[in-house]
């Protein structure tokens, strides 16, 4: 803040205006028995044309509200579409072992 711009001033403003408007947005958890975590993941092989990385992706849900997620792409070019499946998968498995973990610590399962 010492070296301040004009452009730190706009953005800052920015992210107000978005805070403001989407004040009354958010996700409602229903306190429910038993608790069911379900997981997603998908990749796109060598999506992009440039470098030809690919894009991998997961989501965790509790019933229906999501609490996890996660899409971003790879650090390395994938040979095959089976490898970016199972780096995707690795990705995935990772999250949910900490979920899993985390769950437990909440006494939930």
């Amino acid at each position: 803040m010492s070296k301040s711009l004009e452009s730190h001033w706009v953005a800052a403003k920015s992210v107000f205006r978005y805070l403001s408007g989407t004040s009354n947005y958010g996700i409602l958890y229903i306190d429910t028995s038993h608790v069911v975590l379900a997981s997603f993941s998908d990749s796109d092989w060598a999506c992009n044309l440039d470098d030809r990385r690919s894009i991998i992706g997961y989501t965790f849900n509790i019933e229906s509200e999501v609490i996890a997620w996660s899409s971003k792409m790879q650090h390395t070019v994938a040979l095959s579409s089976c490898e970016v499946e199972y780096q995707a998968l690795r990705a995935a498995t990772c999250e949910a072992i900490w979920l899993r973990r985390l769950l437990n610590d909440a006494g939930e399962e």
